[in-house]
């Protein structure tokens, strides 16, 4: 499992775009499984699972990916997990964390700080 969290400076929405472009659209491979968008007023919520087939690993890595701007800034959560092999070990050879830096690349020079 890979964890990473940053602020940046652009909406959930614009985030969100760009995360899918680079991950589905781009040379990634990726898939999207599902996407949520909550608005409350002025704030808003997206919350995106995309999925991957890594063949180092034999196995799907998954991401849940969440983006939010209850704050003055524009949060990012990123989870990426299931890339492990084997039932009673978890080395992942790496996918988690290639699928997590994944979104790192894609926001590129959005991102203001890492949390």
């Amino acid at each position: 499992m890979s964890v990473r969290e940053f602020t940046v400076k652009i909406s959930p929405t614009t985030a969100m775009s760009m995360i899918e472009s680079y991950v589905v659209g781009g040379s990634i491979s990726g898939t999207l499984v599902d996407r949520y968008v909550r608005k409350v007023g002025e704030y808003e919520v997206h919350v995106m699972v995309l999925e991957k087939y890594y063949m180092r690993s034999s196995n799907r890595a998954s991401l849940t990916v969440t983006i939010d701007d209850f704050g003055e800034d524009t949060k990012v959560h990123v989870v990426a997990s299931g890339g492990s092999e084997g039932v009673f070990f978890r080395f992942d050879w790496g996918a988690g964390n290639s699928f997590a830096n994944s979104v790192e690349t894609a926001l590129g020079t959005s991102i203001i700080d890492g949390v």
